[in-house]
């Protein structure tokens, strides 16, 4: 895990990046945009369950220090 992680966040933005580059090349810039809407929606709905796991678990640590 220690190594795979870095890896992990140095590669996927570039295979991104690349794969957006090949969608523009292959079928012109109307899917490499579609690809980049999906991602940003896709994207957007991963940040919002993370953010929403986060407050729930703070909610629960904070009753937990209560009682």
């Amino acid at each position: 895990m220690r190594i795979a992680r870095p890896i992990l966040l140095v590669t996927t933005p570039i295979g991104v990046i690349l794969g957006l580059r090949e969608a523009w090349r292959l079928a012109g810039p109307a899917m490499a945009v579609l690809m980049a809407l999906m991602l940003t929606v896709v994207g957007a709905f991963v940040w919002w369950t993370v953010r929403k796991i986060r407050e729930e678990s703070a909610h629960d640590r904070k009753e937990a220090d209560r009682g």
